[in-house]
């Protein structure tokens, strides 16, 4: 009599999302590939680490190489992906990656693996998901209804977080057990699995630009982004937050390995906790939003994961430093899924369909301008200053960042998410086809 009421506690309710089948694969696709970007995550940085003895700056032009396609690359993919379908365009993304991580097990066996052929890596995959990543952000917006964006970006995120939680401790030992190339084999597989299950995802789209000049789209969601006030804020202020994290990730390994001491699986193991801050953020992030609002909640990210790298940045080299380490890794983790359900949501609620596209591209590229700066700036702190001083900056402009922008009515006063109205609507709807007239 207690078992069917013990497991009717974890039943899913009558409208939640993953009843919906089409929601459910996709759900399931971004589940599956997490778990390979996992392996990714860490063995890419622990192979210039470790293996090619990579220094903090080196680091940092490693994660300058990923950023800068999003740079280039931005803002003519977003008039392109308002021309075509984008379901294939992220399939074909997942396939992309899957091929190019898979050249780094074979450089290493063929003894030419080196920071070069990393930082080619680097820069493909960055440039792989400015396309096939804004086109699955838009995909999303094609299956589930706006009014349910929140919900949807907070169960993708609990999707990703599943695998942080048991994702690095498995990449750990795999690391540990192949060497960190050979365990991104496990990533090629799970890509593979992972555009399987997305194609043939029922999706119905009409391109809305078709054959409109390039140049006029372009400066179009330019000047949609620009002309729109919480657009705007929200990119110069995710922007800073960016700077501040990018800053912090090519020290964070290297602090892990020679400061702390920790092992390719101990840091692996440490990473459990970012899974365990973003499965604890996304479990009650809704909850969260629906108390205190999307504007609040996504600057309370600020603070959160700001404080974990100030933290980190005084903590002992022994024990309670690994601890520390850990603690920093779950406050990112909250501090992220915090500002990102709420940063996606809201820009995606306020954009019309006909400009999903080049917003999102104009979005990334604005909050990515900064991310590739505040990489070598990290670097250059760690090389010069020591490691704790880029983490010490990160720490202290996240939560300066946080101050200014609780602040800000235009995203303060922002509790539920906006509706768009006809008006909105309509001067950005597809043109209509002419008619064909009889010769």
């Amino acid at each position: 009599m207690l078992r069917p009421r013990f497991f009717s506690r974890f039943a899913l309710a009558p409208s939640d999302l993953l009843r919906d089948a089409t929601y459910r694969r996709l759900w399931t696709s971004i589940l599956i590939s997490s778990f390979g970007g996992q392996v990714t995550l860490l063995a890419l940085p622990l192979s210039a680490a470790v293996l090619l003895h990579a220094s903090p700056t080196q680091m940092g032009l490693l994660t300058a190489m990923e950023i800068a396609p999003f740079v280039l690359f931005s803002l003519p993919t977003g008039v392109w992906l308002d021309r075509v379908r984008k379901l294939p365009v992220y399939v074909i993304g997942e396939l992309a990656i899957a091929t190019t991580v898979a050249t780094v097990p074979l450089a290493w066996w063929l003894g030419w693996l080196s920071m070069s052929w990393l930082y080619f890596v680097g820069f493909v995959i960055g440039s792989v998901n400015t396309t096939a990543g804004s086109a699955a952000q838009i995909v999303l917006t094609q299956i589930v209804p706006r009014s349910r964006l929140v919900e949807a970006h907070a169960k993708n995120a609990l999707a990703t977080s599943t695998a942080e939680v048991t994702g690095p401790g498995a990449a750990g030992a795999l690391i540990k057990l192949l060497g960190a190339p050979a365990a991104l084999l496990a990533n090629v597989v799970l890509l593979l699995l992972s555009a399987s299950i997305l194609r043939g995802v029922p999706v119905k789209e009409t391109p809305s630009l078709r054959n409109a000049p390039f140049w006029p789209a372009m400066r179009a969601g330019l000047k949609f982004v620009r002309e729109h006030r919480l657009l705007l804020t929200m990119a110069i202020c995710v922007g800073i937050w960016q700077m501040c994290n990018q800053a912090a990730m090519v020290v964070q390994i290297l602090f892990a390995t020679r400061q702390l001491g920790l092992t390719e699986r101990g840091v692996g193991l440490s990473y459990v906790g970012l899974g365990v801050g973003t499965v604890l953020a996304s479990a009650v992030g809704f909850r969260v939003v629906r108390r205190f609002g999307n504007g609040p909640t996504l600057v309370l990210g600020f603070a959160v994961s700001g404080a974990g790298w100030l933290v980190l940045s005084v903590a002992p080299l022994n024990a309670l430093g690994v601890a520390a380490y850990v603690v920093m890794l779950v406050s990112f983790g909250v501090g992220a899924v915090f500002i990102f359900i709420n940063f996606l949501s809201l820009r995606q609620s306020v954009t019309p369909a006909p400009m999903l596209g080049r917003m999102t591209s104009t979005m990334r590229w604005l909050i990515l301008l900064p991310a590739g700066p505040g990489a070598l700036a990290g670097g250059w702190l760690g090389e010069h200053l020591g490691l704790r001083a880029a983490l010490a900056f990160a720490g202290c402009t996240a939560l300066l960042l946080f101050l200014v922008a609780r602040r800000l009515p235009v995203i303060r006063n922002v509790r539920t998410l906006p509706t768009l109205t006809a008006e909105a609507i309509t001067p950005f709807a597809a043109p209509p086809t002419p008619a064909v007239q009889p010769l």
